[in-house]
């Protein structure tokens, strides 16, 4: 609303030149000749000034509508370098953008419209200028068209970056501030959802840098390879001084990865079972085999602790696979003390008596524990759990734990079983063990590569036990804080988990939700990137579990998308406004009394009519232009952001790493990125 008008009417020739030109011209031949308009000099200079102040407003509102109109027409271009990027102590930088608001919408609505898209589309010039630099011009004037669309900033033909989409989006409002997400909001969790190539590995990097810069303990999940993004969380280590807080774990190149064990911190021995088990599916019938698992590999974990072993998955799975060696080598460390019990098993292994059945084909000293200890009554709850597993025949054993050895397989087969079942007596092996302990005490930058591209169920596989490792430790740190464990009296301060989870949909399992549900709470701030909603549908399976995913999120971040359904999470979460249309309305009437002079009356009107609309579309958010997004922050306030594109070169100081970075570049790289038409040595441009 314009002076109390409720029409902006902005999309229009610029009429306020004309006056504002015809004020200044007025007031100059007042200035220069006051005795041709019969004006005294004091008179006519004092006439020019005013006429010159009016013509100055004229011509200010006049170029108002000439900006707001070449601002619908052009994209501009934002870059930055790395190091520029603002970080803050308690805000996000996302990029630079506006709130929306109901005037944004009803300026969208205009320029919707057919009559008006002379005013927001480039000319016929600037589009003929265009095609010749995309070399679409033929003939002898090509030259001249690329000649106008020169990358020169300042040239109004200058031809537009390849990002696509509508520009006249971002281009309704004028003025730009910084948008910001407040850090305490981040504990709410954020959903960044987007197609293809449009910028949420772009975002990923932007809050990455600033997480590892304000000194957070960040984990970067990166289940295809993206090589920019590794060079980009390197590079910011580098930057703050952090280089050696950067742990790469990676199983395409297990040969340079750190180590990891899912199952050897833990809290409880129960939590063992938990994690393996919950990988395991639980539906229908599948329900009591897990169930059996889950006792399973409690037995198991129970035992091997007890004997002064950190459990793995090769551990697990050799137990598994041969349950007689564990009782046996527990059976002998349990007894150790006891040459009553070692002397009546040794006489009854002498007389080689006929086992009994469930005991048949095992060694003949597993045997003689076992009738030892029937006969005296000893052992101990594990020993029982032992004992108990012996007893299932082997068929039937099988098929109990037929879900779980291809779990375990693809968590220990090749190379990658070296990085997830790490031997720590191995002196010779200089690649670090860590765990989330580890990471968040000493605040560590953690960057895991999955290879999903190569391998995607040993990825799932992995990304899961990885999850439920992080939501055990959340608990064990809501609980307990940092400083568990630690010398009593050490009070450790409790900083952030900071997750970026990168096409988490591949990722995502049984232990993806309570990770959302409960991790706010232990300081964990999870930043999930995917495509669709229908993404996460699927890896669930159910529509109401996708909704419950979705709805853990507080703040919503979506770039361009291609399913309309994606696009209605935003939408539908928007208010109704009221959209102003303006309808000219002209006739005129024949007068057939022949009394009067009036032959005809003529009448025109302009008629403004309210009514409600959404405050977008769903079609809106499907024509973004890359890098583009619109947000859902604090609250449901909504907010229209670009990201900086990155400027300037990268920074590699090491050579095998250089090399690794190329090698995915070959490998994982799908085509180019969008930005890289970006110019280098721009650091903002309008």
């Amino acid at each position: 609303m314009i002076g109390g008008h409720p029409v902006e009417a902005l999309l229009r020739p610029p009429a306020e030149l004309t006056a504002g030109a015809v004020s200044v011209l007025c007031g100059a031949a007042a200035a220069l000749g006051p005795e041709y308009v019969m004006m005294t000099p004091d008179v006519g200079y004092g006439t020019a000034a005013a006429l010159g102040a009016v013509g100055c407003w004229w011509f200010a509102r006049g170029l108002r509508i000439v900006r707001y109109q070449r601002n619908l027409r052009r994209r501009r271009r934002f870059s930055m370098r790395a190091e520029r990027i603002p970080v803050s102590a308690d805000r996000l930088y996302l990029g630079r953008g506006f709130r929306w608001g109901e005037r944004h919408t009803q300026r969208l609505h205009d320029c919707r419209k057919t009559r008006f898209r002379r005013f927001v589309e480039p000319g016929r010039l600037a589009r003929w200028a265009h095609g010749c630099a995309a070399d679409r011009g033929r003939g002898g004037l090509a030259p001249v068209g690329r000649l106008l669309a020169a990358d020169l900033p300042g040239n109004p033909f200058r031809a537009p970056p390849p990002v696509g989409g509508l520009s006249w989006l971002h281009g309704v409002e004028t003025r730009e501030e910084n948008v910001e997400l407040p850090l305490a909001d981040r504990s709410g969790h954020t959903l960044v959802l987007g197609t293809t190539q449009v910028g949420k590995t772009r975002m990923l990097e932007v809050a990455a840098t600033q997480d590892i810069r304000r000194g957070e303990a960040v984990v970067v999940f990166d289940p295809k390879g993206d090589a920019d993004l590794l060079r980009a969380v390197r590079d910011a280590c580098a930057a703050a001084d952090r280089a050696g807080d950067f742990v790469l774990f990676h199983l395409g190149y297990p040969e340079i990865s750190s180590r990891y064990n899912g199952v050897g911190q833990f809290h409880r021995v129960t939590e063992v079972a938990t994690r393996v088990s919950g990988q395991v599916s639980g539906e229908g019938q599948s329900a009591v085999f897990r169930e059996f698992v889950w006792r399973f590999v409690n037995v198991v974990a129970r035992a091997v602790t007890a004997l002064g072993q950190r459990p793995d998955y090769r551990t697990i799975l050799r137990h598994v696979t041969n349950i007689d060696e564990l009782c046996l080598s527990y059976a002998e460390s349990y007894f150790a003390d006891r040459p009553d019990v070692l002397g009546a098993v040794a006489a009854i292994e002498r007389r080689r008596d006929r086992p009994p059945r469930h005991m048949a084909g095992r060694s003949p000293r597993l045997v003689a524990f076992e009738q030892a200890m029937l006969e005296k009554g000893l052992g101990d709850e594990v020993l029982d759990g032992l004992r108990s597993a012996m007893r299932y025949e082997k068929t039937y054993f099988d098929k109990l734990v037929a879900s779980l050895l291809p779990l375990l397989e693809k968590l220990t087969t090749g190379k990658a079983g070296e990085l997830l079942s790490p031997d720590y007596l191995d002196m010779d092996d200089a690649r670090p063990v860590w765990d989330w302990r580890r990471v968040v005490n000493q605040k560590l930058v953690v960057y895991v590569g999955l290879d999903a591209l190569s391998d995607a169920p040993v990825a799932a596989a992995v990304g899961n036990s990885m999850f439920a490792d992080l939501v055990s430790y959340a608990g064990e740190r809501y609980k307990h804080g940092d400083a568990h464990g630690l010398f009593d009296g050490l009070e450790a301060p409790r900083h952030p988990i900071v997750v970026h989870m990168d096409e988490f949909n591949e990722l995502m399992g049984d232990e993806f939700i309570p990770l959302l549900n409960k991790g706010g709470a232990a300081g964990v701030q999870v930043t999930a990137y995917t495509q669709t909603f229908s993404d996460i549908q699927a890896k669930t399976g159910d529509a109401s579990k996708a909704r419950q995913v979705s709805g853990n999120f507080n703040s919503l971040v979506m770039f361009r998308v291609k399913d309309v359904d994606t696009a209605a999470l935003l939408t539908d979460q928007l208010p109704s406004v009221n959209v102003v249309e303006l309808t000219q309305i002209a006739g005129y009437t024949d007068s057939s009394d022949p009394s009067t002079d009036v032959d005809f009356s003529s009448r025109h009107e302009d008629r403004i009519t309210s009514s409600k609309a959404t405050m977008l579309e769903p079609h809106d958010v499907t024509r973004l232009p890359k890098g583009e997004a619109f947000a859902l922050l604090e609250g449901g306030v909504l907010w229209k952001v670009r990201l900086p594109l990155p400027a300037g070169g990268r920074r590699d100081p090491s050579a095998a790493f250089a090399e690794l970075t190329d090698d995915m570049e070959r490998r994982y790289r799908p085509g180019t990125s969008w930005w890289a038409a970006a110019d280098p040595a721009e650091a903002a441009g309008g």
